[in-house]
């Protein structure tokens, strides 16, 4: 039995489940989406994940035709369909139909789909033994161009980075800032431990305030970990203690090599692993349940 797709309303099978191709979804990525992950029968973090999106709407003018209170049954009514209480959840609005013109204007209905399903980003024996990874010639957008807060549907910035590490045989890339600074990865943001400390880039620099990033800090703080935002180079990656990296479909992720030098002892780290263990625990322990 395939999976059933939230369009517009309604639950489709996979196969029926299908958008115009004037949708400028489709022609220009115009639009905003969200991959949240739901663990035990409950959501994680749907309120946040929601904020983002519904906030990333109004940076683009774009009126999304649910309220948050719709939008949160439509994911549970779509877990529910697929009888899911272990999954990934793609939630997606497009501006809708238009014309072959940019004018978003001409689209008058925006295209709201939700699908439902596993996930595995890494394979799960690289949570033990750690990542490899290189430095991506592909720069981070200029957030003085595109605001790195609004994760919309064009992704080309991220895809060109993607190739670049499938290219080079490992599964992840840093992507630098227009300056020179480490920004984040092709699709998860990064931490260093150094000294004691958990440092991440700040987010004026061009990276996504992600909301495992965000889950990430607050654990780090609550064991006592002094946590810091600040720029740093790619050097100092080299000579971090400890690597790691978080997103929604990767979790909590570690770094034993970048461009072909070992971080720390080339295993995961004690803070890193802690970390983890606090996440994990966590993504069981609350969420919005799927099934009342």
């Amino acid at each position: 039995m395939g999976l059933l797709i939230y369009l517009d309303g309604e639950l489709l099978p996979e196969e029926q489940a299908k958008i115009s191709v004037f949708d400028h979804g489709l022609l220009y990525g115009d639009g905003v989406f969200e991959g949240i992950r739901a663990y035990n029968g409950r959501v994680f973090r749907l309120e946040e994940h929601l904020e983002r999106l519904y906030d990333g709407a109004r940076a683009l003018q774009l009126q999304i035709p649910l309220d948050k209170a719709q939008m949160t049954e439509a994911v549970l009514e779509t877990l529910r369909a697929n009888e899911l209480r272990d999954a990934y959840i793609r939630m997606v609005v497009t501006r809708g139909v238009g014309d072959l013109g940019l004018d978003p204007l001409k689209c008058h209905s925006p295209t709201v789909f939700i699908i439902a399903d596993a996930i595995e980003l890494y394979p799960e024996e690289l949570y033990e033994t750690g990542l490899a990874l290189i430095t991506c010639s592909t720069r981070r957008n200029d957030p003085a161009a595109l605001d790195a807060g609004i994760k919309s549907l064009n992704y080309l910035n991220n895809i060109l980075a993607k190739m670049e590490t499938t290219q080079a045989g490992v599964p992840e890339g840093i992507m630098l800032s227009t300056d020179g600074h480490v920004a984040e990865c092709t699709a998860v943001n990064i931490f260093l431990v150094k000294d004691g400390r958990l440092i991440t880039p700040p987010l004026h620099i061009g990276n996504l305030g992600g909301v495992t990033r965000t889950v990430t800090m607050t654990l780090g703080q609550a064991q006592g970990i002094p946590v810091a935002e600040q720029l740093f180079r790619i050097k100092d990656v080299y000579c971090a203690d400890e690597c790691f990296l978080t997103g929604t479909a990767a979790e909590l992720v570690p770094v034993v090599t970048v461009d072909g030098r070992t971080i720390g002892d080339g295993k995961p780290g004690p803070i890193t692993k802690s970390l983890r263990e606090a996440f994990v625990a966590l993504t069981r322990a609350e969420g919005t349940p799927i099934y009342s």
